[in-house]
């Protein structure tokens, strides 16, 4: 195996996607940001939600939001719904686990908030199920997906489609997205 070669391949993919996705997403990408900072403005919250390496950008962009991003600012209403332990099994056992996200969005979600629902595939039953529970409530609905958006790019009312639909290519580009997202939300909120 040529290591270096790998390295350089895998690189140049990921630059490759990024590229396509400035060409394609970069109006849907302001569009998001422009959005979320208005939601804060009004004093409403965002909440994030996903599986596996999705979950992972939900908290961490949570964090970059709850903590801060690039600038010393106050704390910003943002919570990701995947950090509860308890009440991800609890909900899993009690009800099923198509409904560990919908069950925290029944009980915090407001109309005037917005979600964030992160799925590589877009066919994720408990963040498609969490959508809809936040649309009946009157929130937001943003998508972050791949190319062929499944069913999540019908269901929200914005939707990033990042141009691959390779699981790593997807979500450096999700994480990637979420930063820009948050410097658009500190820049306008902030100056």
């Amino acid at each position: 195996m040529n290591v270096k070669k790998r390295v350089e391949d895998s690189l140049a993919q990921s630059a490759f996607v990024k590229l396509l996705l400035l060409q394609r997403q970069a109006v849907v990408i302001g569009d998001i940001g422009i959005k979320l900072a208005r939601v804060l403005k009004s004093g409403k919250t965002i909440f994030l939600f996903g599986n596996g390496g999705s979950a992972a950008d939900a908290q961490h962009l949570a964090a970059e939001l709850e903590a801060r991003f690039l600038k010393e600012r106050r704390a910003l209403r943002c919570h990701a719904l995947t950090t509860n332990t308890s009440t991800l099994t609890a909900v899993g056992n009690d009800y099923g686990y198509e409904y560990t996200f919908s069950r925290q969005v029944e009980a915090y979600c407001r109309k005037g908030d917005a979600v964030i629902a992160i799925s590589t595939s877009g066919n994720s039953p408990n963040v498609l199920e969490a959508v809809r529970r936040a649309k009946s409530l009157g929130a937001t609905t943003i998508g972050f997906t791949n190319e062929k958006g499944g069913k999540l790019k019908d269901l929200v009312d914005l939707c990033l489609l990042v141009p691959s639909t390779d699981t790593q290519r997807v979500q450096e580009c999700h994480l990637a997205v979420g930063h820009i997202v948050c410097d658009i939300i500190e820049s306008t909120l902030f100056g």
